[in-house]
């Protein structure tokens, strides 16, 4: 499952005013990459990203994946999902939602929020020091693993 044309469109021109504010070039390389990460449902993985982008960009490095996924989540473009999973995952959908993680295969699914639902950040948590985000994350056994077994 893949996000439209147009809503990926309007991301990598985030990103593009993004780097231009930043000072940062605009490579081929880094839209690629964002693009792939954008435009999927799944999650991907460093590895699977590199996987596609390999397929545009023949001549790229696992490396240079890498290291543009680092710079774009430094950047707020992206995000790593959760950081027990055993390959980092990442995310460009920064619309307020929660994820559901299968402990048994490691999927990766997205749980929008209703219109009006939202879940406050406990007002002592900024004593801990200044908040980024808040991201809600189930686990559980997914409904295929369920079905698999």
């Amino acid at each position: 499952m893949q996000h439209s044309e147009e809503i990926v469109n309007k991301k990598i021109e985030e990103l593009k005013n993004e780097c231009k504010k930043r000072g940062m070039r605009v490579t081929p390389q880094r839209i690629v990459i964002y693009r792939e990460v954008a435009k999927s449902c799944v999650h991907p993985d460093a590895e699977a990203v590199y996987e596609s982008v390999k397929k545009e960009l023949p001549n790229i490095s696992f490396d240079t994946v890498y290291r543009t996924l680092a710079s774009l989540e430094d950047m707020g473009m992206i995000f790593r999902v959760d950081n027990q999973l055993p390959k980092a995952r990442f995310d460009a959908d920064k619309t307020p939602h929660h994820h559901f993680l299968c402990v048994n295969c490691g999927e990766v699914y997205d749980i929008k929020l209703e219109d009006k639902e939202d879940l406050k950040i406990p007002a002592h948590a900024a004593e801990f020091g200044d908040i980024k985000d808040m991201n809600l994350q189930v686990r559980g056994i997914c409904n295929k693993c369920k079905t698999n077994k």
